[in-house]
């Protein structure tokens, strides 16, 4: 697990038989690992979570109670602070933290019961963990929309359909649905950029009973769409970072994937703008799926291997010509078969934050009209030029 920023990373590590937790500084031009081991080995499913201030969250699961605990170095040994504790009166509660969010010194958690979901704050609070909302259904996923840690998207079961939803932890736990492709599809919120409004999704809207990746943008008229090159029979495609600062030009993000197939795991390389998925040899101990991308589109994948404890690939995210032209790639057994005509695309609909997320976060969202939300007010353009917004190319 990276911080959104990049700076640290946290990992369960292994020593011998032993579990402890340790932290990656990775921001540096020498990554290194500090370990924060505790007075006894931890159990392997322990969760671990780094904070923007150094500090690593760590979740265990004593007595049926989750323990929160913030951990860090002391000279030759490990701080800890005691945070409190979540207890689940349904013994069929599960509880795991969320992904980190740009609010770097504040961490969430996702507890699913049978018949509603709880958000909790569980490191940032004043005084231990505090419940935010209580969501109907149970969820899964969990992609933070905006800056501030006030916009978390999940994926919604229920009336056996699975949809995204939007939580506003700051209106009370507010939902405002995210995802509805199509009435009886499955959709799901992969990734998304707050910097440019890129969404990565898992549908079956194209294919009912298979998932498809496709991408959208928030606030966009334009429908999600399902490219053929993402489209893979005997290969397992997972996104998992997208690069940011593309504020006005979401298909010029560099998206990252984990590719799992029957010669391996590797990576890939796409651009909404491009045809093609670039494919990459991972680095030797690659901690699979974990890795951020620079401003610059450099990708930063952590690895360890026996040489070496802790250690950050660093990746140029490739270019190339259009599917078909000149420049393309050969293609990796799986990726998809050739000359299919591509999928009627299908709308993204009743997306709440219709703005691509310029809401001002310190104030009210509007109340939506039609299940959407008004677009924000925006300044006139001086001239022609300035009004133009690029076109949004792919398939």
């Amino acid at each position: 697990m990276i911080t959104a920023d990049g700076t640290y990373a946290a990992r369960l590590a292994l020593d011998g038989e032993c579990w402890y937790p340790e932290r990656w500084t990775v921001d540096g031009p020498e990554p290194y690992a500090v370990p924060l081991p505790s007075h006894q080995p931890e159990e392997p499913g322990t969760e671990v979570l780094p904070l923007t201030d150094g500090r690593v969250l760590i979740h265990r699961v004593v007595d049926g109670r989750h323990a929160f605990s913030l951990l860090y170095p002391t000279g030759p040994g490990t701080g800890e602070l005691p945070l409190g504790a979540v207890e689940c009166p349904d013994e069929g509660t599960r509880l795991r933290l969320l992904p980190p969010s740009r609010a770097g010194t504040h961490a969430y958690a996702l507890a699913v019961g049978r018949g509603s979901t709880a958000v909790w704050l569980v490191a940032g609070g004043a005084f231990g963990p505090e419940h935010l909302a209580e969501v109907p259904g149970r969820c899964s996923g969990g992609v933070w929309l905006d800056d501030t840690g006030r916009l978390l998207a999940l994926d919604r079961f229920q009336d056996g359909r699975t949809k995204t939803v939007v939580v506003d932890l700051e209106r009370g736990g507010e939902v405002s649905p995210l995802l509805q492709i199509a009435e009886h599809s499955n959709d799901r919120l992969l990734l998304a950029d707050a910097d440019s409004g890129l969404l990565l999704i898992r549908s079956d809207a194209p294919s009912p009973g298979h998932d498809r990746l496709g991408w959208g943008v928030l606030g966009s008229t334009l429908p999600v769409r399902f490219p053929e090159c993402l489209r893979a029979t005997d290969c397992a495609l997972t996104p998992f970072a997208i690069q940011p600062g593309q504020v006005l030009t979401p298909e010029t993000c560099a998206v990252a994937l984990r590719i799992d197939g029957p010669d391996g795991t590797w990576l890939g390389v796409w651009r909404p703008a491009e045809r093609q998925v670039h494919h990459l040899p991972a680095p030797e101990g690659w901690l699979a799926g974990t890795g951020l991308w620079t401003r610059e589109g450099v990708l930063q994948l952590p690895y360890a291997t026996g040489v070496v404890a802790c250690g950050v690939a660093r990746v140029g995210a490739p270019t190339g010509a259009g599917e078909g032209g000149p420049g393309r790639e050969h293609r990796k057994p799986g990726q998809g078969p050739e000359g299919r005509l591509p999928v009627r695309p299908v709308p993204l609909q009743q997306s709440p934050l219709n703005g691509r997320l310029p809401y001002p976060v310190n104030g009210p969202l509007p109340s939506p009209v039609n299940g959407r939300l008004p677009s924000p007010a925006r300044p006139a353009p001086k001239n022609k030029s300035a009004a133009h917004t690029p076109a949004m190319t792919g398939s």
